[in-house]
Parts: C-alpha cells; sequence; structure tokens
C-alpha cells in the first residue's frame, strides 16, 4: 500500500467522523459493496481506529443490527463490528442455535466451513433495508481474524453466532446476502411478520421453494 493511499484512507475516515452519529449506510447499488475491501494494515493507526469502531457500534446498534461491515458506511476497508444482545424468544433461540454475541471487533476476518450441515433461515441485511429473504450458511465455521488490538483470532462457531460472521465476512468480499438467498422468499419489511416463525418452512411451503 502506498503512502497516497494510506493517506485517503484516513482522510475519508475523518471526514466521515466529522459528520453525525449514526453513521449514513449505503445502500445497495453502492458500488462500495461490491468490490473486495482492501486488508487493513495499520493505516489509521490506533486513535483514529478506535473512534471509527465506536462509531460503527454506534451505528450498528441504532440501525437497530447484529453486524456492521466498514463498506457499508462507505470505506473499502476490510474491518467488521458485531454484537448480539437484542432480546429474542426462547423458541426461535432454540431454532437458530442464538446466543448473545457480546460486542467484537473483526479485522481482516476470512471463514471455511466446519462439517457440511447447511442452515437456511430468513437474514437481512442493513444495506438491503426493508427486505429479507430465506438464505441459507455454514451452521459451524472456522473464524480467523484479527481482534481491535491486533491479537489472532483463530475459532469454531455454530448457529446465529457463525451466521453473522459469514455476513459481515461476505461484505469484505463484495458479497451481499441476496446472491445466494432463495429469491421466492424474498419478503418486505410489511410481510415479515407473517414469516416470524423460528424456521421458514411455513414459508417454504406456501411460497414455492426448498430448504437444504
Amino acid at each position: 500500500m502506498t503512502t497516497a493511499d494510506v493517506g485517503g484512507l484516513r482522510d475519508e475516515v475523518e471526514r466521515l467522523l466529522d459528520g453525525p452519529l449514526p453513521l449514513p449506510i449505503v445502500q445497495a447499488g453502492h458500488p462500495v459493496l461490491r468490490r473486495p475491501a482492501a486488508p487493513y494494515e495499520g493505516q489509521l493507526g490506533e486513535r483514529l481506529l478506535a473512534r471509527l469502531l465506536e462509531a460503527m457500534r454506534v451505528t450498528m446498534l441504532a440501525a437497530p443490527g447484529v453486524g456492521l461491515a466498514a463498506p457499508q458506511v462507505g470505506l473499502g476497508v476490510a474491518i467488521a463490528v458485531v454484537q448480539d444482545e437484542w432480546p429474542v424468544d426462547d423458541e426461535a433461540a432454540a431454532a437458530r442455535e442464538r446466543r448473545p454475541v457480546p460486542f467484537r471487533v473483526l479485522v481482516n476476518p476470512a471463514y471455511e466451513p466446519v462439517g457440511d450441515e447447511r442452515v437456511a433461515f430468513y437474514e437481512g441485511c442493513l444495506s438491503v433495508h426493508g427486505w429479507q429473504a430465506v438464505t441459507a450458511r455454514w451452521r459451524s465455521v472456522r473464524l480467523r481474524a484479527l481482534d481491535a488490538d491486533g491479537a489472532q483470532v483463530d475459532e469454531v462457531l455454530t448457529g446465529w453466532p457463525a451466521r453473522i460472521v459469514q455476513h459481515e465476512t461476505d461484505h469484505l468480499a463484495g458479497r451481499l446476502y441476496v446472491d445466494s438467498a432463495e429469491m421466492r422468499s424474498l419478503c418486505s419489511a410489511a410481510e415479515a411478520a407473517r414469516w416470524a416463525a423460528a424456521t421458514p418452512h411455513e414459508a417454504a411451503c406456501e411460497l414455492g421453494f426448498t430448504l437444504p
């Protein structure tokens, strides 16, 4: 990475952080969401990175969401934040293997499947506002990344935490969940309550698609 690249990213982040919070979330159709993000290699420095991470956290929670990748706020760098401590009913939590995910930072994350089991649930995205669709994901993945302090992360995640990591890491590769979603399941916010069951089996039957 050249000095100009580093300076350009710093300037971009500083301009963004000079604006109001929460940060604006770019929507599908913006080119930054379709470009692979550049690896983070310390371009921002400790203080500016900390400011960006806090702004991303505030933006994610205000949306509200459970993850936010830097491209979603217009920055093409491989950083994401995740947190899921929202209340959820016991049936849905059990079906989706959903449990609280404390706030964490993922820098240059990558994942690979553990086993061959895939599970499908309705999924949404802050950059595809107002829509949800059933998306099959690996049930378990091995996550490799750096944390906010530059320490190595290497762990296996299962269930809902694995889904969040896959979704946010895909953003950094220029992929949106709609690229692999079952499009016959697509529903608007107005119709989402109709398919709010713990699993999408009824939606599959009524809308005419198959589950893995």
